[in-house]
């Protein structure tokens, strides 16, 4: 893992937890995800601070049902993605 992920997912983390939600880690193959639970009763301010949390993620979203309420995630890449060719085949030198 990067120092640069882990102090991405460390800082989102921080970020949430100081807003009152209680964030959980996984680490998997190729990325971290944070999670927290938001409650029904979060307040319109500390919602949009806790999107500006989670958009400086590699991706983000935000997972709502009737069962489970509302859950919103951030995952951080681990690695740098490989790349390809981006000039296509029109375009090569």
């Amino acid at each position: 893992m990067s120092a640069a992920s882990s102090a991405d997912a460390e800082g989102i983390t921080a970020r949430l937890t100081a807003l009152g939600l209680t964030p959980r880690v996984t680490e998997h193959a190729h990325h971290l995800v944070i999670e927290a639970e938001v409650p029904d009763s979060l307040p319109a301010e500390q919602w949009r601070e806790a999107l500006k949390a989670v958009a400086e993620a590699d991706r983000f979203g935000l997972l709502a049902n009737s069962l489970n309420g509302r859950t919103l995630w951030a995952a951080v890449h681990t690695e740098t993605p490989a790349t390809g060719d981006v000039r296509g085949p029109g375009n090569q030198r």
